[in-house]
């Protein structure tokens, strides 16, 4: 297949998702209307759409929400970052996290695809290192960087509650407690563990 043919491809794939932004598409249904279209348009056989959609979702331009549901989103591709950590860090830090979002807990015997993200993202100056790496779930790694996060909230506290034990600041002790119980009341970010 020659590269003109793969970009009329992408092409296509790529019209099907923008004529449904924001909803979540099954394999089945792209698949089939790409491959009739493709013969339509072209009187040619689309011969491996399911390796087109990961390489496109693999890229950037689609987001992979669990196995073989996938995402067009303008404001993401808009912002998209593409990740710079080399593949031997990107294996560290799943390695470090046991293979799992550290948001949901959730991984890829689960159906859902992981990436490496910037914790403080490079636009903020983070760099692509293992220390500032963490694994994110497709759908939290999108959520992160549609709304600009760099943690959890519940994180901050947590760190700042451990600082207000260490420098005997009750007053500031306190003031976490009261917004970390409110997590734990509510269950936002459950599988973050808040020790007292």
């Amino acid at each position: 297949m020659t590269n003109d043919e793969e970009t009329k491809q992408d092409n296509l794939i790529m019209e099907y998702f923008k004529n449904h932004p924001k909803r979540d598409i099954k394999h089945p249904e792209i698949v089939d209307w790409v491959t009739e279209e493709y013969k339509k348009r072209t009187g040619k056989v689309f011969r491996d759409p399911d390796r087109a959609i990961r390489k496109l979702s693999q890229e950037g331009f689609l987001i992979k929400i669990s196995k073989g549901v996938y995402r067009y989103d303008p404001n993401f591709v808009e912002n998209r970052e593409l990740e710079d950590f080399t593949p031997a860090q990107k294996e560290a830090i799943f390695k470090r996290d046991n293979y799992r979002c550290v948001r949901c807990g959730k991984g890829r015997e689960d159906g859902v695809e992981i990436h490496a993200d910037h914790i403080i993202s490079k636009d903020l100056g983070g760099e692509a290192t293992i220390e500032n790496g963490q694994t994110l779930c497709a759908q939290h790694n999108f959520q992160k960087k549609n709304y600009k996060q760099t943690e959890t909230g519940k994180r901050m506290f947590i760190r700042l509650y451990e600082l207000a034990k260490i420098k005997n600041d009750d007053k500031m002790k306190k003031f976490c407690e009261e917004i970390l119980e409110v997590y734990e009341r509510n269950n936002v970010n459950g599988y973050i563990v808040w020790k007292r």
